[in-house]
């Protein structure tokens, strides 16, 4: 019984055009361009198996985690 235990779990690895997209499409959603969004969902495609998908979630979900920039109101008036 050891302290430091030699096994590792190896992850697997990461599509990063998948993790790409995934950004994208939290962008293009959170400035509510349609266009992009439905283009980005024909890329992905339902034919992705669910590494790809769970890749991009994980590329949405690092894009969703950053909080918008407040505006600022419109001093100008």
């Amino acid at each position: 019984m050891g302290l430091i235990s030699r096994k590792s779990n190896p992850k697997p690895a990461r599509n990063e055009e998948m993790v790409e997209l995934g950004r994208e499409y939290a962008i293009a959603r959170r400035h509510r361009d349609t266009k992009a969004m439905n283009r980005i969902m024909r890329q992905v495609g339902n034919d992705k198996d669910v590494t790809d998908l769970s890749d991009f979630r994980s590329g949405q979900e690092s894009y969703d985690s950053l909080p918008p920039i407040p505006r600022g109101r419109n001093r100008r008036r």
